[in-house]
C-alpha cells in the first residue's frame, strides 16, 4: 500500500473535529469519549478516501491499530480478575484498613497520596483509587479543616502516580505496547521520573497543608469505614505478602501476562482459604467483580469493584481509539502535522522535548489518555530507532504526558471525571497537581542533559535476527 500525500488543511480535520466533539461530549452530553472516538474515526476516513485511499485500505488501518493493543486487552482482562479476587481476598479491603489506622492532621495531606498511591498501584487504575479511596479521604480531610482543592489534588497526584507505576494499568501496558519495548522494563525505566517526582510532590503537600487544618479529627468516620472493613473481612498484615509477591515477579523479569495470573490465581486462592468465600462466589467475582454487603455505604463504595466484565468498557474505548490512531498513522495525518518538525530533529535531547510536546497537544486537543498515548508512540518510534536511542524512552515520555499531564487539561476525561466525583471544580485542584506538572519537567531534563536516556542499536538487532533465520 503505497503512502499518499495529506493536505496540511486535510490533517487538520480529523483533530479539529476531535477537539470539537470531545469538547462538546465532555461538556454539553455528558457521554464521555465513546461517541468522539467514532465521529473521529469517520472523519479520518473521509480524509483518506478524498486523499486516494481505498476503504480496504483504510478497514486495514484500523485492524492494524487495533492489534498492537491486543497484548494491552488480554492483559486488561486478567486485571479485572486481579482485582476482584484482590478485594475478596480481604488484600485491598487491608490495604485500605492500614492506612486509614494510621491517619493523623499533622501529616494528612501528604498521607493522602501515599495511600492513594499504594491503592493504585495496586488496583491498577487511578480512576477505581480516585472513586473509593480518594472520596473517603475528601470526606475526612473536609471534616478536618482542609482546604478541598489540595486534598483533590493529593489525590490525583497519588492516584497517577499508582497508575504510572502499576503493571496492572491500561495505560501503563499501552505505553509500552505502542513503542515496541516491554512492560517491566518500561515500568523500571519510569522509576527515574516517577520516584522523584513523588517524593518532591510529597514534601511540598506537607509544606502547603501546614497550618491549614483544625487539629481535629473526624474520628467517628474514620472508625465507621474500619470497622465496617472488619467486619466484612479477616485483616491481617501477612495478606500484604500478595502485593509484594507482585513487586518480586516483577522484578524477576517475567512475562506480563503469566505474572498477572499467577497473583489473580493466589488471590482467588487466599478468598478460599483465608476468607471462607465459595468457588462459586469466587468464580463469580472474577467475571462481575466483588459485591460489599456490609451495610456500610461508605464500605461498600469502597470495595464494589472489579472482574472482568468492569474491563469492558476501558476494552472497548481502547479499542475504537487504537483503531482511530491506526487510521491517523496509516494515513499519516498526524505525522503530517509534525513532519517539518521531525525533520529537525538530530539530537536526542531534541527528541525527547518534541515527544513530550506532541504529547500535550494531542491531550490538550483531544483530552483523551489513550489517543494522547498512542498517536505520538507510533509517530516516533522509528525515528527513537533510527538515532539509536532506547524506546523506552519513547514510552517513559508518553506515559509523562499521556497519562500523568493530561491531568492538568481542564476539559480532559481526568480532569471532569475527579470533578465529577470529588465534588471539587477543576480550578481549585488543578494548581495543587504537583506530580502532574513535576513528571513532564523532569524527563524534558533528562532528555536535555542526556542522564538515564539508555541507547539500543536497533540496526544491530535486526541483522542479528536475519543472519539466525539464514539471511544473507
Amino acid at each position: 500500500m503505497m503512502r499518499k500525500n495529506i493536505s496540511i488543511s486535510l490533517a487538520f480535520l480529523p483533530i479539529l473535529t476531535l477537539i470539537a466533539s470531545g469538547a462538546a461530549s465532555i461538556f454539553i452530553w455528558k457521554a464521555g469519549m465513546f461517541i468522539p472516538l467514532i465521529i473521529g474515526i469517520i472523519t479520518t476516513v473521509l480524509v483518506g478516501l478524498i486523499s486516494g485511499y481505498k476503504w480496504d485500505d483504510l478497514q486495514q488501518m484500523m485492524v492494524n491499530g487495533v492489534s498492537k493493543a491486543l497484548p494491552a486487552i488480554f492483559i486488561l482482562l486478567v486485571i479485572g480478575l486481579i482485582v476482584g479476587t484482590w478485594i475478596s481476598s480481604g488484600v485491598i479491603p487491608t490495604m485500605i484498613y492500614y492506612g486509614l489506622s494510621f491517619i493523623h492532621p499533622s501529616i494528612f495531606v501528604p498521607a493522602v497520596a501515599l495511600v492513594t498511591g499504594i491503592v493504585a498501584v495496586t488496583l491498577g487504575s487511578s480512576f477505581t483509587s480516585i472513586a473509593t479511596i480518594g472520596l473517603a479521604f475528601m470526606v475526612i480531610g473536609e471534616g478536618m479543616g482542609f482546604p478541598p482543592g489540595i486534598i483533590a489534588g493529593a489525590v490525583m497526584s497519588g492516584a497517577f502516580f499508582g497508575d504510572k507505576l502499576s503493571p496492572l494499568s491500561d495505560t501503563t501496558n499501552i505505553a509500552p505496547a505502542m513503542a515496541e519495548t516491554d512492560l517491566f522494563s518500561h515500568v523500571r525505566h519510569m522509576l527515574w521520573d516517577t520516584i522523584p517526582a513523588f517524593i518532591i510532590s510529597l514534601i511540598l503537600y506537607g509544606i502547603f497543608s501546614g497550618g491549614s487544618h483544625q487539629h481535629t479529627i473526624d474520628t467517628d468516620k474514620i472508625d465507621m469505614i474500619l470497622t465496617g472493613i472488619q467486619k466484612s473481612f479477616f485483616i491481617h498484615p501477612l495478606l500484604l505478602l500478595l502485593p509484594v509477591l507482585t513487586i518480586i515477579l516483577m522484578m524477576k523479569r517475567l512475562p506480563a501476562l503469566p505474572t498477572l495470573m499467577i497473583v489473580g490465581l493466589f488471590g482467588g486462592v487466599l478468598a478460599y482459604f483465608i476468607q471462607g468465600q465459595s468457588l462459586t462466589s469466587i468464580v463469580n467475582t472474577m467475571t462481575n467483580g466483588f459485591h460489599a454487603e456490609s451495610g456500610i455505604k461508605e464500605v461498600d463504595a469502597l470495595l464494589n469493584s472489579g472482574g472482568i466484565a468492569s474491563m469492558l468498557n476501558t476494552i472497548g474505548l481502547l479499542t475504537i481509539a487504537t483503531a482511530l490512531g491506526g487510521l491517523l498513522e496509516g494515513t499519516s495525518v498526524f505525522q503530517t502535522l509534525i513532519r517539518p518538525i521531525v525533520k529537525k530533529i538530530k539530537s536526542a535531547s531534541s527528541l525527547i522535548v518534541t515527544t513530550i510536546v506532541s504529547t500535550f497537544v494531542v491531550a490538550f486537543a483531544s483530552g483523551a489518555q489513550f489517543l494522547a498515548i498512542i498517536l505520538p508512540a507510533r509517530t516516533f518510534v522509528e525515528t527513537y530507532k533510527d538515532l539509536k536511542i532506547d524506546t523506552k524512552n519513547l514510552s517513559r515520555c508518553v506515559e509523562a504526558a499521556g497519562t500523568v499531564g493530561i491531568t492538568l487539561v481542564p476539559w480532559g476525561v481526568p480532569a471532569v471525571f475527579a470533578a465529577n466525583m470529588l465534588g471539587v471544580g477543576v480550578e481549585q485542584f488543578i494548581p495543587y497537581l504537583f506530580f502532574a506538572f513535576l513528571v513532564p519537567v523532569i524527563n524534558i531534563i533528562y532528555g536535555i542533559t542526556g542522564w538515564t536516556i539508555t541507547k539500543k542499536d536497533y540496526q544491530e538487532k535486526s541483522l542479528q535476527e536475519t543472519e539466525s533465520l539464514g539471511g544473507n
